[in-house]
């Protein structure tokens, strides 16, 4: 019985389902066309869920590994990867079990197609050494130099049970079911050897990743993500998003894979909607209906920061969070961003627990992020507006080949 329902279940219980296709893959890696056809390869060069065309729903998980066997852990990154494999083709995770047993697959995906599904996965900097200091896994020789918790920056209320983790997965999926059904299945693989430490639920996308995507808009109203990086730009995208040879001598397993960002952005929705306009669009630096920047032009103008008005006063203002955090103020660093809008209920205050959970994608976090964010953090107007409870970054492992599995070359 307990061969049939604990950790052998699991390695028999992700097997993926023989007899699918996955077919022609474009350059995207997408596979089919129209509503919920869209599926995304899991194997390949890089992780999908960065370049891919940003989908509407997300679910993100940050683990504990409660194990301390090393041969544990890469059981569950093979197992883990045999399912996400099923799961972004559109099939259940493994195969028949006897009808006295929980079955495989937690079934409410049954029906559903894949729906642009991707899975992503990371480690976090906890993974190779613990708090005491401890090599927990044998791993701590090859941990990246740049892979660090973030430092607390101006204004941080962190809360422990909303940041850092030994692992990650990232869904997204143009169905939330789809996404919901991904973590709650491969959490269920974990048992007994990495336990959830908290996790996020996203909607409505706040960047776009492919030309072919319009800019969509954050809970303030305005249109977020205009400069972003996008999937078509082969050139930036391989200077500002993947690991490159020599980066890291002790940390080669990480070419061709990046450092995702997380940070969950609490907003104070009821006093941003009591603000004028003209404030609103001041401390922004775009116009809410266009989005085009306060020095004139279209969106996709490049902003003018020279540009004065009659009052002498720079149009673009000093404390705007698009002169703060456009590249050209910035060193010239572009980061790959995929963040999501949340609501969580009401706090308790009574007011919305909402806000923009950020995500981005970066090749060096001590270059692209930290200083901007440190920056940023002390100068923003909008940070009156704005609480960042959860902070994380994590190192996101190249793809796997079909006979491979999610970090094996961390464990080479």
């Amino acid at each position: 019985m307990f061969g049939a329902l604990g950790v052998g279940a699991a390695g028999v219980g992700v097997g993926v389902a023989s007899g699918y296709a996955v077919g022609q893959s474009d350059d995207d890696g997408s596979v089919g066309a129209g509503s919920g056809a869209e599926q995304y390869d899991f194997y390949g060069q890089h992780q999908a869920g960065i370049t891919t065309p940003a989908q509407d729903r997300m679910h993100f998980a940050a683990f504990d590994v409660t194990t301390s066997d090393r041969d544990a852990l890469i059981e569950l990154l093979q197992e883990w990867t045999q399912a996400a494999a099923a799961m972004t083709a559109g099939e259940s995770v493994g195969g028949p079990l006897p009808y006295e047993a929980p079955p495989a697959d937690t079934g409410e995906a049954i029906g559903l197609p894949a729906s642009g599904l991707t899975l992503t996965f990371g480690f976090g900097p906890s993974l190779f050494v613990d708090e005491s200091g401890e090599d927990r896994f044998g791993l701590a020789e090859r941990q990246p130099a740049v892979l660090n918790r973030l430092p607390h920056f101006p204004a941080d209320a962190l809360q422990e049970n909303r940041s850092d983790g030994d692992l990650c997965i990232q869904a997204c999926a143009d169905d939330p079911q789809v996404a919901v059904h991904a973590i709650r299945n491969l959490s269920r693989i974990a048992f007994g050897r990495a336990s959830l430490r908290w996790s996020q639920l996203g909607f409505g996308r706040t960047s776009s990743t492919s030309t072919a995507q319009s800019t969509p808009r954050n809970l303030f109203g305005f249109k977020d993500g205009t400069a972003n990086i996008k999937s078509e730009e082969t050139d930036v995208v391989k200077e500002s998003v993947w690991v490159a040879a020599g980066d890291d001598p002790d940390a080669e397993w990480m070419v061709d894979g990046s450092y995702l960002v997380a940070r969950r952005i609490s907003m104070s929705i009821e006093t941003w909607d009591r603000t004028s306009l003209a404030e609103q669009e001041l401390i922004t630096g775009r116009d809410r209906q266009e989005g085009a920047p306060l020095s004139g032009g279209t969106e996709f103008t490049e902003p003018d920061f020279a540009a004065k008005g009659g009052d002498g006063e720079f149009l673009m203002a000093t404390n705007s969070h698009v002169r703060l955090a456009h590249p050209s103020q910035n060193d010239g660093v572009q980061m790959l961003r995929r963040g999501y809008n949340f609501t969580d209920g009401s706090n308790e205050l009574g007011r919305l627990d909402a806000g923009l959970f950020f995500l981005a994608f970066v090749r060096d976090p001590d270059v692209q992020y930290i200083p901007m964010q440190t920056r940023m953090s002390a100068q923003d107007g909008l940070m009156e507006y704005l609480q960042h409870t959860g902070s994380a970054l994590f190192a996101v492992p190249p793809g796997a080949a079909q006979d491979e599995w999610v970090g094996q070359g961390l464990f080479a």
